[in-house]
């Protein structure tokens, strides 16, 4: 069996910890490895490794760490098979698509090698008489990551390359559900020539979660996964005067206009909604059909939904892989059945599927519901699984009005030919990533990623040049050099002349 432990101080250890974890291979359903659940004692004595390291790598110039991620770019390309099927064989997402979300997290490395330019800082000159004013960012110091399951390699990348290229150390707690991925990316740093205790990877639960909230070493505290969760890392991290970012939950809307071309539109539903099993806070969940567009678009999706080819990741025949495990399996089963009671219309049931040699895995096949209303819990909740409820509105208002209404505010597109109500919806909608005519709308690594309302707590977004602010603090200087001619004191607050 399989022990994964922690990484810490440039290398792999095995706490004393006694408590640990189960991790499964979600097409076969069989336990692959036992993971240590670490203590926190465990990730107090990794912040005092990373906070020694600190004082010395937040010295190096800007260009000798963006050497660093230069060499850590190179690395994943070179291991990007290998990385790639680690996420396969513990989330179960196909290969294609999780090849996919690495290469969107090496994006932002591929960002963070720009540091030199990105931290540059600004420049008065003769504020006033003989005096300049100049601002410069510096790094924070220790900074945690809280990572969910559904993207172990992108997820953490949107955090890490970002805090260590600033100049910060970093401990990671990724999901105890699937952590190989990140204990690779660990090794691969100090491959890289990161110098040890820089980046550290400390496993676990609640328990370490929790550990990281009141250590009064980490600065800032980074998170991804369910809005309870979110509100909670929030809440608590700013209690204890850290610099926080959390991003919660979603609930994205697809609005389908009745001018758009509608088989792009369901092709991009399809992917949107049933890719990576819809384990993703960017999942087109709900479709909005406008006016007299409804039945076409119902027709044409029960097709697709119906004709979705479910199987191991690992297949290249595959388009939708298993659940991540069986007790998420059952939960969004539950949603299912939920969804029948509250009165929508099930359209294509897939809590039955069965594939011949993966009995044991945590498969299900693509769901669809109409005649779904805003009432309805599996309209307001996020199910976090291969479900797409359609909502029938009459006009472009409504629609509108239904996702301004809602709690969350993470992603929405539109798909319409009418550069007018594009417009105008981009302007008017309260989501934090709109897309037009794009079904993810997942913003590129030079901007940054998240969402509004009750999907992100906190000032900053993630990645991108908010993640440059969030990373760093502002630091501005006044100076003038006498000229040997000596003043009086003044009592007065000080202006410029």
């Amino acid at each position: 069996m399989n022990l994964i432990q922690h990484f810490v101080n440039g290398k792999k250890f095995l706490s004393n910890s006694k408590r640990n974890g189960k991790i499964f291979d979600p097409a076969t359903g069989e336990q692959k490895s036992q993971i240590i659940l670490g203590s926190k004692l465990d990730l107090d004595n990794a912040v005092i490794i990373a906070k020694k390291a600190f004082e010395t790598w937040s010295q190096k110039p800007p260009i000798q760490r963006a050497r660093v991620m230069f060499k850590f770019k190179e690395l994943i390309e070179k291991n990007s098979d290998e990385i790639t099927k680690i996420i396969v064989s513990e989330h179960g997402k196909v290969y294609e698509d999780a090849k996919g979300s690495l290469q969107r997290g090496l994006e932002i490395v591929e960002f963070a090698c720009g540091i030199p330019q990105v931290l540059k800082g600004e420049f008065s000159e003769n504020v006033g008489t003989n005096i300049d004013s100049w601002s410069v960012r510096q790094p924070l110091g220790v900074c945690a990551g809280i990572t969910p399951f559904n993207f172990p390699a992108m997820v953490p990348m949107w955090m890490f390359p970002m805090a260590i290229a600033c100049g910060n150390t970093f401990i990671l707690k990724p999901s105890e559900k699937d952590p190989s991925c990140s204990m690779r990316l660990a090794e691969l740093l100090t491959e890289a020539g990161l110098p040890n205790g820089v980046f550290n990877v400390v496993n676990g639960d609640k328990e370490v979660v929790d550990a990281i909230l009141v250590n009064k070493d980490i600065q800032a505290v980074s998170f991804v996964g369910s809005t309870p969760v979110a509100k909670y890392i929030y809440e608590n991290a700013a209690k204890n005067e850290k610099r926080v970012q959390a991003l919660g939950g979603a609930k994205n809307h697809l609005v389908v206009m009745p001018d758009c071309d509608l088989d792009q539109a369901v092709n991009g539903l399809m992917g949107a909604a049933y890719g990576s099993a819809g384990e993703r806070c960017m999942a087109q969940s709900v479709a909005v059909a406008v006016g007299n567009v409804a039945d076409n678009l119902v027709n044409k999706l029960i097709k697709k939904v119906e004709a979705l080819k479910v199987g191991p990741g690992m297949d290249k025949t595959s388009e939708m892989g298993p659940l991540i495990s069986k007790v998420h399996l059952e939960k969004v089963k539950s949603y299912v059945d939920l969804g029948v009671k509250e009165g929508a219309k099930l359209i294509v049931d897939g809590r039955n599927l069965k594939l011949q040699g993966y009995e044991k895995g945590f498969f299900m096949g693509g769901c669809l519901f109409d005649n779904v209303k805003k009432n309805m819990k599996i309209y307001k909740e996020e199910i976090f699984g291969p479900v797409l409820s359609i909502i029938r509105v009459k006009d472009f208002n409504e629609a509108t009005q239904l996702i301004n209404d809602h709690e969350y505010g993470n992603g929405v597109s539109i798909y319409t030919r009418d550069g007018d109500v594009g417009r105008t919806f981009a302007n008017k909608i309260k989501v934090g990533m709109v897309g037009i005519n794009i079904p993810i709308p997942v913003p590129v690594a030079f901007h940054s990623f998240g969402g509004w309302k009750r999907s992100l707590f906190g000032d900053q977004h993630m990645h991108g040049p908010e993640g440059v602010r969030f990373y760093t603090k502002l630091k501005t200087i006044t100076s003038r050099w006498p000229s040997g001619v000596r003043s009086n004191p003044e009592f007065i607050m000080p202006t410029m002349k």
